[in-house]
């Protein structure tokens, strides 16, 4: 099986923490968002993974790109990078690793995590993952039939039909097939606001036999902006400190209580202060005479004589002197 993620997003409604670094790539709970995903992925699906293919745009970087595969390396699979230049849609986006599209495909975007154990019956065409959500008409959902497959896929509906929302991961039994129609849509130019999207690839896939069933998710977590950013990094803080160590050996906790769960990465230093509970600080942040809960601050920042509660800070941000929420790009000062 391969596996497709989808990142070349500019993520928008993350700035200013996105305009130095893509969105799946800012850290939750010590590890950058995509990194997490494939993990959480790799570790349920009990699937042999030959390859990941990451999607990303052409100015990520060469440091990016090998960290990328050195992820999917430690993971027992070869990574590849694939490039979409321009923000055409879901449906050119997947194309972009159209070597990749090929025998078992499973896709996901790298803009949002979930909780769940994904059970592959390769037997079955296609699997839409879905949640069920209060308010479906922000979303695309799926409309089911009496025998639970699939029979529509609706985007934003105004009037009730369904409250699976759809969440960005799929699996296709055969990527060949797919590749073909994501490319009917580029060579027809079949567009919806001047994007290709993969439901148009699907609904067309249905309309023709292909016959898709939902597997639900039992948590999902949104990344999109930064409340929802921070809510996910106390989430995943919250599970994964059951099974990992998110407590660096090399931080220097002085005269400071940490209360748990929290992330404190590599040369961190903490004097005088209470940090948690839901707080991440990256590697080599400095924090002295301040109270942090639930926040996330970047690598080589430094928090003094402040207070911050569900907040985020950048990479390199001086912080000094203040008491408040915020949310502050790289290479800020405020103090």
């Amino acid at each position: 099986m391969n596996i497709i993620i989808p990142m070349a997003g500019m993520g928008k409604r993350m700035r200013p923490h996105t305009l130095t670094t893509a969105k799946p790539l800012l850290p939750v709970a010590g590890k950058p968002v995509v990194q997490r995903l494939v993990e959480d992925i790799l570790a349920t699906c009990n699937e042999k993974v030959e390859e990941i293919a990451f999607i990303i745009g052409p100015g990520f970087g060469k440091e990016v790109e090998d960290h990328l595969c050195k992820v999917a390396e430690a993971l027992g699979a070869k990574g590849k990078i694939c490039y979409q230049e321009q923000p055409l849609g879901t449906a050119h986006a997947i194309l972009c690793a159209g070597e990749s599209l090929t025998g078992n495909v499973f896709i996901a975007f790298a803009d949002t995590l979930f909780k769940a154990a994904f059970s592959i019956d390769k037997s079955k065409d296609a699997i839409i993952w879905t949640q069920k959500v209060e308010d479906p008409r922000a979303f695309g959902v799926v409309k089911l039939n009496d025998q639970q497959q699939i029979e529509a896929f609706l985007e934003k509906p105004q009037e009730f039909v369904s409250d699976l929302a759809i969440i960005g991961v799929y699996y296709f039994r055969d990527g060949d097939a797919l590749k073909k129609e994501l490319q009917r849509l580029i060579d027809n130019k079949i567009m919806l606001k001047g994007e290709y999207q993969i439901t148009d690839a699907m609904e067309h896939m249905l309309k023709n036999g292909v016959k898709f069933y939902t597997g639900q998710v039992d948590e999902w977590l949104d990344c999109g902006n930064k409340d929802s950013f921070v809510y996910t990094n106390q989430r995943v803080l919250d599970i994964k400190s059951k099974t990992e160590n998110l407590v660096s050996a090399s931080a220097v906790i002085d005269q400071s209580v940490i209360i748990p769960p929290c992330f404190i990465g590599e040369g961190v230093v903490i004097k005088n202060s209470v940090i948690g509970p839901f707080v991440s600080l990256e590697k080599g942040v400095k924090v002295e005479d301040s109270r942090i809960k639930n926040s996330i601050v970047q690598s080589d920042s430094v928090v003094k004589n402040a207070s911050l509660n569900d907040s985020m800070l950048g990479k390199s941000v001086t912080y000094i002197d203040k008491a408040e929420e915020v949310s502050l790009g790289d290479f800020s000062t405020l103090g």
